[in-house]
């Protein structure tokens, strides 16, 4: 092998992430950050799913909404919209927006315009309207809209002028707004969509994204890696990194790997926190974040139709030992799906102790005296709410054969246990749920509406009228007190029917290098790399060490 080879492949190797363009290389190198993250986006575009991995890769990085929030208190402020009216009935809503807002210009869109109001209208009315050109392209389905049926809330939206819209509401709804700043709610480009009619490439829309976020896409390798520019003209203060890249590396220990070896910058979901807390150039971060891991049940599948059978194996789970064997202390017991850092938390409600008599005789009530066998499905990747679900699923799979019942635990590639699961394959899933704003009804509607079990978000496939009606009246009351009474009944109706077990709301943790300075996680919705940046002086130490070692591997490999 000759030696332009060796370099050619070295480069290759070290670099491919960072770039290797001459000139440009060092300078990419100290300007650029890589994230190691867990997995791969199923798409660009966040309107269409709802999963963590997807939303982390794009919602915060490509796109902005019309609100968003700030401070500890999580308000709502001004994003594309420099500011709002709600009429006093609650069902108007007229958005001012921002002027010179601009797009993404990549190698395959040049804007000739900035933000106004027909992207607005465009990115709504594609999901709210069946004969929309777009509805129907890459399948149809917003979960996340089509949980909190934005489709019979929203009347229509009218264009006032160039850079004011109002939308026109059914009814009062109190949620409206905050679902507004969730990070599903991004506008696209009604341009390039024009552009891509022409081009008979709609399709592209979700998979050559823009929008005018702080990053814009520049290249995408599947299961391997994307590389964001920064987005030169974004309407806030300048991004001050030049290049992000997500290093996708499922394996937790291929993550920490690579942060000891200066290979990422920074970890998602790290492992080995007392090896990370002992080494002076890593910093381990964690946050409280509004979330819950749960145990869940298709109901529609036998045996877990039978209320009985959900309450006996409610009973038969040691939650004190999942937390302390898979928590590891970095989480609290869940006694609902709420927070009880939410104001509607109502901690009056009973919760199902450990109490394996008791749930042999529900067994025994229900109808199964000897046990039965049954699928549990434990998700292959660490999420927030819950770091392994493998070992959560061994230890429920110990507890239930103590009553009578065999576990067979199985899983999947991540992409396609999701997929399985909102086809309603499984009988029984361990999951989670992450809030996306911080009105308790993100997380009731979401995870156990009728709506939700149709669009399989609510993948127990649970659906109850009255608790339906219930979370309907709290959402349009203004009185604070009795939306958190409204709450209170529909927790306790989940403690009788248990479509689903809490079992823990957890911190999220992210480790990084010391040279990585400013804020990415939030306590609800995914992460956010606008304001971080690297500290240049060890930046160029880090590749210091790199040129090291490539110049050590390259004499190895020729000897």
């Amino acid at each position: 092998m000759n030696k332009i080879k060796v370099n050619l492949i070295a480069c290759l190797s070290f670099f491919a992430l960072s770039g290797c363009n001459d000139e440009s290389t060092v300078s990419l190198d100290e300007h650029s950050v890589i994230y190691c993250a867990e997995g791969s986006p199923e798409t660009f575009n966040p309107q269409l799913v709802t999963s963590g991995t997807t939303i982390d890769a794009t919602s915060n990085q490509l796109y902005d909404r019309l609100l968003s929030y700030k401070g500890e208190e999580n308000t709502l402020t001004p994003a594309l919209a420099k500011s709002w009216h709600v009429t006093k009935n609650g069902k108007k809503i007229t958005f001012y927006l921002r002027k010179d807002v601009a797009f993404h210009q990549t190698d395959y869109f040049t804007p000739s315009r900035t933000l106004n109001a027909d992207d607005i209208i465009f990115s709504f009315n594609r999901i709210l309207n069946k004969k929309h050109p777009f509805h129907f392209v890459s399948g149809g389905d917003y979960p996340f809209f089509q949980n909190i049926e934005l489709n019979t809330l929203i009347e229509k939206i009218e264009k006032i002028n160039e850079h004011t819209v109002r939308f026109h509401l059914t009814h009062p709804d109190n949620s409206f707004l905050a679902n507004l700043a969730t990070d599903y709610a991004v506008i696209l480009s009604a341009e390039y969509a024009e552009q891509l009619v022409k081009q008979q490439r709609k399709s592209n829309i979700d998979t050559y994204p823009i929008g005018t976020g702080p990053f814009k896409l520049k290249e995408y390798r599947i299961g391997s890696f994307i590389r964001y520019y920064r987005h030169e003209q974004y309407w806030r203060d300048p991004v001050k990194i030049e290049q992000l890249v997500f290093d996708i590396t499922p394996s937790n220990t291929g993550r920490l790997t690579k942060l000891l070896a200066k290979e990422c910058d920074i970890s998602a979901y790290p492992i080995a926190h007392n090896k990370i807390g002992e080494n002076k150039s890593l910093t381990l971060e964690s946050i409280t974040a509004l979330n819950v891991g749960y145990f869940g049940f298709n109901v529609k599948k036998p045996p877990f139709d039978n209320k009985l059978v959900r309450q006996a194996v409610s009973y038969a789970i040691n939650k004190q030992v999942l937390l302390d064997t898979v928590y590891k202390g970095k989480a609290v017991l869940a006694k609902s799906i709420l927070p009880n850092t939410s104001w509607a938390f109502d901690d009056s409600i009973p919760a199902h102790e450990f109490n394996p008599v008791l749930a042999k005789s529900l067994l025994d009530t229900a109808g199964f005296p000897q046990g039965f066998t049954m699928d549990l499905w434990a998700m292959p990747v660490q999420r927030p709410y819950n770091p392994n679900a493998i070992t959560m699923a061994k230890l429920i799979q110990a507890d239930l054969n103590d009553i009578g019942i065999k576990v067979n635990i199985v899983s999947y590639e991540w992409n396609t246990f999701l997929n399985r699961l909102s086809l309603g394959e499984h009988q029984s899933f361990l999951l989670g749920w992450s809030a996306d704003h911080p009105d308790p009804d993100n997380f009731f509607s979401p995870m156990l509406s009728c709506s939700a079990s149709n669009t399989g978000s609510n993948t127990t496939f649970w659906c109850n009228k009255k608790f339906d009606s219930i979370l309907q009246s709290a959402l349009q009351t203004t009185d604070l007190n009795q939306r958190k009474e409204y709450y209170s009944q529909a927790m306790r109706i989940i403690e009788e029917e248990i479509p689903l077990i809490p079992i823990a709301h957890s911190k999220r943790y992210q480790a990084r290098n010391k040279e990585i300075t400013g804020d990415i996680l939030a306590a609800f919705g995914g992460i956010n790399f606008y304001h971080i940046d690297k500290n240049k002086k060890s930046a160029l130490s880090a590749k210091k060490i790199k040129d090291t070692t490539i110049v050590n591997q390259i004499n190895v490999g020729e000897n």
